[in-house]
């Protein structure tokens, strides 16, 4: 369910730079170690827009696959279980590569109308 307080924080983010104008669409990075369900985040999506400048937008999800790094030997690998050791030299002093983003990539706004008084 936090996906609900990450969709409100988003939007917090997209009215904040839209400065008034309509949201078309709205871009987000999301790593895979976040734990987010994609269709419940454009669920909520929908609920926290409405009545808002943002209210009818598209939310694309960038969805970023886990990486962890070995930082002893270089390697990088990408991961479906969180198993941090590192598969070529078998070392336990790994980084998290990718995979542990969430990012409000960009939001595109409707231009204003030209004044033609």
């Amino acid at each position: 369910m936090h996906e609900l307080s990450i969709a409100s924080a988003v939007l917090e983010s997209a009215l904040s730079h839209a400065a008034g104008r309509r949201v078309s669409d709205v871009r987000l990075r999301v790593g895979g170690l976040r734990q987010i369900v994609p269709d419940s985040l454009t669920f909520y999506w929908d609920i926290v827009t409405r009545d808002t400048v943002c209210e009818g937008s598209t939310l694309d999800l960038d969805l970023i696959d886990a990486r962890l790094a070995c930082e002893p030997c270089g390697r990088e690998w990408a991961i479906d279980m969180p198993i941090f050791r590192c598969p070529t030299c078998g070392g336990d002093k790994v980084r998290i590569a990718a995979g542990d983003e969430l990012e409000l990539e960009s939001i595109e706004v409707e231009e204003e109308p030209a004044c033609t008084g």
